[in-house]
């Protein structure tokens, strides 16, 4: 093979293997939008049949997707994302705790008919709206992430609305809301611009988006109220902190948890 030829094809090797390992990185998973949850995304060696490993549990690495983990453990992909409350794009978090068993299902009722028996409300009373759930309670003492005008609040069930949006100017501190550990820092998670996710134990973590500036690397320590960005506006039309506080990787309200202003 002649010397233009070889350096060619070292050429086309290495560009395949960088396409690679960026797919593998876009598709797992902190992701906003994207195509993870389709037919075309699941390996073909994805196992056909679940074997459930109970009592035990797998914590998601970097670059780690629902399908890969589902085929490294034996268990479809369809049923892990059910096990965990995982809904398209079956998005999981660095550090995060995925359960590889179903948990306890609740007994079904039996399907034959019943007679609908008639209304005892009284005409004009007023109606019971049930209450909503409680938060679940957390041991950690959370404080506010920035400074500013909440300009983007929760909203349960909505994927582009998981956790509150501060409006700030750029440059502007963002501290850690509770003392961690960090467990991602960079810009390869589409949606969220320059991210840092700090693990505070096995349960709780907390997201912080669209900064100007990581100052953590990944694997550091850090206190609750230390500097770990400088509020920007990657991947927004604003300059702003897009905040989240995750329990067991599901999304949570963070502002019952802040500190009242």
């Amino acid at each position: 093979m002649s010397v233009r030829k070889l350096a060619v094809t070292l050429k086309v090797g290495v560009a395949a293997a960088a396409l690679s390992a960026l797919v593998g990185c876009g598709t797992a998973t902190v992701v906003k939008s994207g195509n993870t949850g389709t037919a075309a995304s699941i390996s073909s060696s994805a196992p056909k049949t679940s074997v459930p490993k109970p009592g035990q549990t797998t914590t998601v690495r970097k670059g780690d997707t629902l399908y890969a983990l589902a085929r490294i453990h034996n268990i479809t992909p369809g049923d892990l994302a059910t096990w965990n409350g995982l809904k398209p794009p079956y998005t999981i978090y660095p550090g995060q705790v995925i359960r590889l068993y179903p948990g306890t299902a609740a007994p079904s009722r039996p399907t034959t008919a019943q007679t609908p028996r008639p209304s005892t409300s009284t005409p004009g009373a007023p109606t019971t709206i049930a209450p909503a759930a409680a938060p679940v309670k957390s041991n950690i003492s959370w404080r506010w992430p920035a400074d500013g005008v909440v300009v983007g609040r929760y909203v349960a069930g909505d994927a582009a609305k998981q956790g509150i949006d501060i409006a700030g100017a750029s440059g502007q501190a963002v501290r850690a809301a509770a003392n961690g550990v960090v467990v991602y820092s960079g810009a390869g998670l589409v949606g969220y611009g320059e991210l840092i996710i700090i693990k505070h134990n096995e349960q709780w973590l907390s997201a912080y988006g669209h900064n100007r500036k990581r100052l953590v690397n990944e694997g550091q320590n850090v206190k609750a109220g230390e500097q770990i960005a400088e509020m920007g506006r990657t991947g927004s039309n604003r300059d702003m902190l897009h905040f989240e506080i995750r329990y067991n990787g599901k999304p949570v309200d963070p502002q019952q948890y802040l500190p009242q202003k």
